[in-house]
């Protein structure tokens, strides 16, 4: 199954980016989609919503999070928006 990864998305960092003080794990959201969606602008805020960083990512450096099940309707669904 290939990770959609959409506007708004919650995603988690894969890899560790230290120029940034980012680091693989940390969550961020997706609020911008770049390069036909090979790139993403991803927004990393505090616990009390201000944003420390907002940085372009490829998506090989970011991974979808997800609170429910993963079903194969979820999927369709997800690609239909």
């Amino acid at each position: 199954m290939k990770n959609i990864i959409n506007l708004l998305d919650v995603v988690a960092l894969t890899v560790d980016l230290p120029e940034y003080k980012l680091y693989r794990g940390q969550v961020g959201t997706v609020v911008e989609i770049l390069a036909n969606g090979k790139a993403y602008e991803v927004e990393f805020s505090d616990q009390n919503g201000r944003t420390f960083e907002s940085i372009g990512l490829r998506s090989d450096h970011i991974m979808v999070l997800h609170y429910e099940p993963i079903t194969d309707d979820s999927v369709l669904v997800a690609n239909a928006v």
